[in-house]
């Protein structure tokens, strides 16, 4: 079984996340909305396929990354969620929420053993293509 099959997103706070996407985008070209950027990238094994890993500044209070008090927060793509946690689950991985499906994709919470919250998502590229506004592109 496939586990992690890339980066799905990197989530960092920072004082004003508006101050920083603007920074970004005029510095170094990120075309930002909302929520950062959507790099677009293709798969190695199916050139036609899109697939997508998200950049967003986070205001520095966020409880999203709770429990965890670090200062970032990686998101990975990831193949057949529920079957992943039930492994997770017997490796005695810490799982921290339930998982939720949203129609762009699966996403559950988990703690790595130096306290970072990890993000795992299992998308569906073709409905996340179609919500991105801020995509950058190579």
């Amino acid at each position: 079984m496939k586990k992690v099959t890339g980066i799905g997103g990197v989530f960092f706070k920072v004082k004003d996340p508006d101050a920083t996407k603007a920074w970004y985008a005029k510095n170094l070209g990120l075309q930002t909305d909302r929520h950062g950027t959507a790099f677009e990238w293709r798969s190695s094994e199916n050139p036609a396929q899109k697939g997508f890993t998200q950049w967003s500044p986070m205001n520095e209070d966020t409880q999203y990354f709770e429990p965890s008090t670090k200062e970032f927060m990686i998101n990975y793509r990831v193949e057949n969620l529920e079957e992943l946690i039930k492994a997770l689950r017997a490796e005695g991985v810490k799982i921290l929420d339930e998982i939720e499906s949203f129609e762009y994709g699966k996403f559950v919470h988990i703690l790595d053993p130096d306290g970072h919250a990890i993000e795992l998502w299992e998308p569906i590229d073709g409905v996340y293509d179609s919500l991105v506004e801020g995509r950058t592109k190579s």
